[in-house]
């Protein structure tokens, strides 16, 4: 099985209706988990106005993606629907060209953002050749918003912050903190998150 475009965006309800801060709900998805964090894809600035730029990280640092899916990965056991899950990925990725069929459907929409919709099992995330023109797969295309039907947890990434946030609860959140493959710490979305500038 493989990623499939969702041409009814309704999954993404808990989203759109979400009244919550913009840069809260982008930053850690829907409101009202027991627990949140942050993923960290490079470590936090550690001197005002650093840029990204400015971090040295090893060759072989993994991607994003890499990162989101070993996530994910560690939350595969605290959904009871692996199998049934949502994907919505930003329609402002410049190098991504989605096929015709995708471009021309509905999308998930909250302020400053627009997203595709997608749906498939854990597992499938990185086997998405059937979305985009040409079959190619991308591999490193993180999600902006993932999460299982039963909406027991969310992981949420947008295009600026070099981190991701995921609210679950506190029992997912520990196994994702006690991860030595990744660097999560504990996170409040009500608060000020660090920023490179």
């Amino acid at each position: 099985m493989t990623i499939q475009y969702c041409n009814d965006v309704s999954a993404a309800a808990w989203i759109v209706q979400a009244n919550i801060p913009w840069t809260q709900l982008v930053g850690f998805g829907p409101p009202d988990f027991p627990a949140y964090a942050r993923l960290r894809f490079i470590p936090d600035p550690t001197k005002p106005g650093q840029k990204e730029a400015d971090v040295n990280i090893a060759y072989d640092h993994p991607t994003d993606m890499e990162q989101t899916q070993r996530a994910l990965d560690h939350l595969r056991g605290f959904t009871a629907t692996p199998e049934d899950c949502y994907f919505c990925v930003w329609e402002g990725h410049s190098d991504v060209h989605f096929r015709l069929s995708v471009l021309d459907g509905p999308m998930v929409t909250i302020p400053n953002r627009r997203y595709f919709l997608f749906h498939g099992s854990l597992t499938d995330l990185g086997s998405s050749n059937e979305i985009y023109e040409g079959g190619a797969a991308y591999a490193d295309l993180s999600p902006a918003f993932a999460w299982p039907a039963d909406h027991s947890w969310c992981l949420a990434s947008d295009v600026d912050p070099h981190w991701a946030g995921i609210g679950a609860e506190q029992a997912a959140i520990d196994t994702l903190l006690n991860a030595p493959e990744l660097d999560v710490v504990p996170a409040q979305p009500t608060e000020p998150q660090p920023t490179y500038h």
